[in-house]
């Protein structure tokens, strides 16, 4: 039987220590995470010998999932500004707590009947916001990885009805600008197109797609004598922020009989924020869109969602026959999402994206997505006026390229730096070829404080380095 005052006792025990981490994560107290090298992590939380003879009980409990919490990333901290990464809201937090109990693989009606609804009412709501009809459809999935995989498998369905059980004959193509996310190109792989497949298109200096070569691109597919199942452009991009041209972009798609496929996995919700909704005109026009909720929704991962304009396409992806899940034959067969989706068993991610929106409302999120919009904005006049340090670009979303010189060299140096000193976690990238760092503004305790802060520890520490290869400017 479920002991029901142990959960209770661990679950106050482990509510108690995450609320003191979030707290002290906030305050920026504490550093974002300096964990040992792994063996010594392993031994420290002894993880071997639990795992192998048991023995965690409520008293050891506490103690021991305050190391944990220790050793974590706090994707709360103010300064924590490297990834694409949400800092939960307590709805969604709450989903998770709940599900950990129910349990509810929701896939087909029948094993989880509210979750099942969310996850409906979750994406007709995104398909309202992308500006589709009721012809639209579309599933949630763990990550965005598997949405391009899912929305990638419909658009070679919609090219090769018969690829599910013949295979491919080796003429299908993808286009799509070389800084997508690596998703495409595996995605590629996996549907036995072949890495090859995947069809560079001519970018800016900024690798923002260019419309106008368009037709350059196809000719050079089809050169090749392969013909374009889909092409694949960016709300935002995930090195840089910036958004193609989708409307140019659509039009284009529209007038060659391509599959138009917009990854909006970070850009999405910017939907939400008439002041930042302009970025993704032209969406509408799109045949499939990407939307991640554990970015710019603040769920907690993973929440993701794959939406397509025609919802049988979706279902055409899927050609196969599972007697004892998928009931075809039956004359009610209930609701199910089998049909649509690579997952079997499911979690309810429709329930931590619904907590959300029901608590906060979409007007409530917009807001969140504005204020980090905004602020990124003001990080980049504050960067941008500071001696020695330039931008990419103007920001289009909460995330911000910068550098601190030209040395590339130094630009790594500097965050292997940050990092070892646990004040500040940004992530770097490489754009035409040379490298910046870069930030993602998730977390909403990120202030100027912040930003003024990590420039002089940047400054601090290019001051510091004796390598002459890194002390270059």
């Amino acid at each position: 039987m479920w002991d029901t005052a142990a959960y209770a006792r661990l679950a106050a025990s482990a509510v108690a220590a995450v609320a003191r981490y979030v707290e002290e994560s906030q305050s920026a107290g504490v550093p974002i995470v300096t964990p040992p090298p792994l063996p010594e992590l392993i031994d420290r939380l002894e993880l071997r010998a639990l795992a192998r003879e048991g023995g965690l009980d409520p008293e050891r409990f506490e103690p021991w999932l305050r190391r944990v919490l220790e050793n974590t990333t706090r994707l709360h901290h103010p300064a924590e500004i490297a990834h694409q990464v949400g800092a939960p809201d307590v709805p969604a937090a709450v989903a998770d707590l709940v599900h950990g109990v129910v349990n509810s693989p929701m896939s087909i009606y029948e094993m989880g009947p509210a979750a099942h609804a969310m996850e409906r009412v979750v994406v007709e709501w995104m398909i309202e916001k992308v500006g589709w009809g009721e012809e639209a459809g579309g599933v949630l999935t763990h990550g965005g990885s598997l949405a391009n995989l899912t929305a990638l498998l419909a658009a070679r369905a919609a090219a090769a009805p018969d690829a599910w059980t013949e295979g491919v004959d080796g003429t299908l193509a993808v286009l799509a600008p070389p800084g997508s996310h690596y998703s495409v190109k595996r995605s590629a792989a996996m549907l036995g197109l072949g890495e090859r497949a995947v069809i560079d298109l001519e970018v800016d200096e900024r690798e923002r797609i260019e419309p106008g070569a368009l037709g350059d691109s196809l000719e050079r597919a089809r050169a090749a004598g392969r013909r374009p199942m889909a092409l694949v452009a960016a709300a935002c991009a995930t090195s840089t922020g910036l958004h193609d041209d989708l409307e140019a972009v659509g039009s284009f798609c529209r007038e060659h009989g391509i599959w138009f496929h917009v990854d909006a996995a970070h850009g999405g919700p910017a939907l939400l924020s008439p002041a930042h909704r302009h970025f993704l005109r032209g969406i509408e026009h799109a045949d499939s869109v990407i939307w991640d909720a554990h970015k710019m929704m603040r769920t907690s991962a993973l929440a993701a969602a794959v939406l397509v304009r025609e919802e049988r396409r979706l279902e055409a992806a899927f050609k196969q026959k599972a007697a004892y899940l998928i009931y075809e034959d039956a004359a009610d067969p209930g609701p199910s999402l089998l049909e649509r989706q690579v997952e079997c068993t499911k979690a309810p991610m429709g329930m931590r994206i619904f907590m959300n929106l029901a608590f906060r409302g979409e007007e409530g999120i917009g807001r969140y997505v504005a204020d980090q919009y905004d602020k990124t904005l003001r990080f980049w006049e504050l960067i941008s006026a500071r001696p020695g340090f330039e931008c990419l670009s103007r920001p289009e979303s909460n995330i911000l390229c910068f550098r601190y010189g030209r040395d590339p060299e130094l630009q790594v140096w500097l965050r292997e730096q940050l990092l070892r000193e646990g004040r500040f976690h940004l992530s770097s990238t490489e754009v035409n070829g040379e490298r910046w760092l870069r930030m993602s503004v998730m977390a909403p305790a990120t202030n100027e404080e912040t930003i003024e802060g990590l420039l002089d520890a940047i400054e601090a520490a290019a001051s510091r380095t004796s390598d002459p290869r890194t002390a270059r400017r």
